[in-house]
């Protein structure tokens, strides 16, 4: 029995895309107030409904796991996850780090946290701000018997349909060589 894929979720840049140079917001993006444990004041962030049924639906699929890998932490799941309309899924408890660069070391800060957590696991990651050096990471990591997929969507844009249709495409022929193998 090979257990499916994770997909792990990232939160800013993926569903809450970034304002573009005009501090305009995609118009599928309504707006919501939320507040945080970490943030002195409430603050907004812009959320595409629609993202709540792609995301139960490739859940429901059986494909892939779903977890959050976001700096969002658990609020991704106390306020993000109800403002979509996704389940409850776990998070990877990223430290909270003082960094002032996503990339203090030429690469996404949450790498290897991340690596750490998956282990030998299979997995395809979303996240806007990945480097050369997670692309590589990657394929070493695929080379090596763990197959992994980068998904980099615009962090302007955020989220997109082919974006979940890629993961579920690449979870699907993975299974199936898994189980062939």
């Amino acid at each position: 029995m090979h257990h499916a894929p994770f997909l792990l979720l990232d939160i800013d840049g993926v569903l809450i895309p970034f304002p573009g140079p005009d501090g305009a917001t995609p118009a599928t993006h309504p707006r919501h107030m939320v507040s945080t444990d970490d943030v002195n004041k409430p603050f907004d962030v812009w959320l595409n409904p629609d993202h709540g049924k792609l995301i139960t639906d490739a859940i429901d699929t059986g494909l892939i796991r779903p977890v959050w890998c976001t700096s969002w932490r658990n609020d991704a799941r106390r306020i993000i996850a109800p403002l979509v309309g996704v389940p409850d899924f776990e998070h990877i408890e990223l430290p909270n780090l003082p960094i002032k660069t996503s990339h203090p070391d030429g690469y996404l800060w949450k790498r290897n946290h991340v690596a750490d957590w998956l282990a030998t696991a299979p997995a395809v990651w979303i996240d806007d701000d990945f480097t050369h050096l997670d692309h590589q990471w990657a394929a070493d990591r695929t080379a090596f018997g763990n197959p992994t997929l980068l998904i980099e969507p615009d962090p302007h844009v955020g989220l997109l349909p082919e974006h979940i249709a890629s993961a579920l495409a690449w979870a699907a022929d993975h299974v199936t060589v898994k189980e062939a193998a």
